[in-house]
C-alpha cells in the first residue's frame, strides 16, 4: 500500500485509491508522521477536547474501522498503535532525502529541486499538523539553500541559481538563498538578473519587516552594481550621482534641480525637497 501526505492526502492499493473517512485518515496520518504511539497519546491528541474515556472509546472505534475496511494498514502493539512496515509513505522518502548530504549532485539534486512543492498536508489546520509542516519546510528550506551552495563551489552557476530560486520558492525572505541567488547571477554575466533578485528581496523586506538587508549582502551587491549601494531610506535630498542608475529608474518619480545647481529627487516615500 502507498500513502501520499504530500500535496493531497492519498491512499492507494495496488494502485487503486482506497475512499477513506476523515475519522479515520487522521489516525493514519499521526502514526504515519509520528511513527508508533501509546493509544493513550493518539486519543488525546485527536480528541484533545474530549474526557479521556470518551476519547479512547472514539480512537477505539476508528481502529476497528481501519482495521476492517483497511486491513493491513495499521500494526496493533498491544499498548501502541503503529502503521505497518509495508505501507510506503511519500513523507518518510523524503525524509530520508534531506538527510542526505546537499553535496551529493546528479539525481539527489533534481529530487532536492523538486521538493519545492512539497508541502504537508495542505488544509490541514490541527495544531500539531501545522508544527511538523513548518518543521518540514525548515528542513526542505534548509537542504535546497545547502544545494545552491554546493553548486555554485563547485562552478555550476545555473544550477546554484536554480537551486536558490527553489528556496526562495519556499520562503522569500530568506537572504542565505539570496546572496546564493546574486552571486550565480552574477557570475554567469547577468548583471540585472542579480540586482533584480535583490530589489525584490529588499523590497519584501522592508514592506514586510521594515528592516533593511545585512551589510553582508549590501557588500555583495556593491560589488556586483560597482557603484553605491542605496536603501529606501535615503533622503530626498540625496545626490542623483550618488545612486546607482538601476535603482534610480526603478524607485524615482519625480526630479528637481536646486538653487546650486544640484539634482535632487524624490522617491514613493519621501516628500518633496522643499518640505
Amino acid at each position: 500500500m502507498e500513502l501520499d501526505l504530500l500535496r493531497f492526502w492519498q491512499l492507494r492499493r495496488d494502485g487503486e485509491v482506497v475512499h477513506v473517512a476523515v475519522r479515520q485518515q487522521r489516525l493514519i496520518t499521526v502514526l504515519a508522521v509520528l511513527g508508533p504511539r501509546l493509544r493513550n497519546y493518539v486519543a488525546g491528541l485527536l480528541w484533545p477536547d474530549c474526557p479521556e474515556p470518551r476519547a479512547l472509546e472514539s480512537l477505539r472505534v476508528s481502529v476497528h474501522l481501519v482495521t476492517r475496511q483497511m486491513p493491513g494498514v495499521l500494526a496493533k502493539l498491544g499498548p501502541m498503535l503503529a502503521l505497518d512496515p509495508a505501507v510506503h509513505v511519500d513523507l518518510h522518502r523524503v525524509r530520508a532525502l534531506l538527510q542526505e548530504s546537499p553535496a551529493g549532485l546528479g539525481l539527489t539534486s533534481r529530487a532536492l529541486l523538486d521538493l519545492r512543492d512539497a508541502e504537508l498536508l495542505p488544509g490541514w489546520y490541527e495544531d500539531w499538523v501545522l508544527f511538523e509542516q513548518s518543521r518540514l519546510q525548515q528542513d526542505r528550506l534548509r537542504a535546497i539553500t545547502g544545494l545552491s551552495r554546493a553548486l555554485l563551489a563547485a562552478g555550476d552557476c545555473e544550477g546554484a541559481a536554480e537551486a536558490a530560486a527553489a528556496a526562495l520558492d519556499i520562503e522569500p525572505l530568506y537572504e542565505s538563498a539570496v546572496r546564493t541567488l546574486v552571486a550565480a547571477e552574477s557570475q554567469m554575466g547577468n548583471v540585472a538578473s542579480a540586482l533584480r533578485a535583490y530589489e525584490n528581496y529588499a523590497a519584501a523586506l522592508g514592506r514586510d519587516l521594515g528592516v533593511l538587508p545585512s551589510e553582508a549582502l549590501r557588500k555583495l551587491i556593491d560589488a556586483v552594481q560597482g557603484g553605491v549601494h542605496v536603501s529606501r531610506r535615503y533622503s530626498a535630498r540625496t545626490p542623483w550621482q550618488a545612486i546607482h542608475p538601476f535603482w534610480v529608474e526603478s524607485h524615482c518619480r519625480t526630479a528637481w534641480r536646486t538653487s546650486s545647481g544640484s539634482t535632487v529627487m524624490r522617491l514613493p516615500c519621501c516628500p518633496a525637497p522643499w518640505l
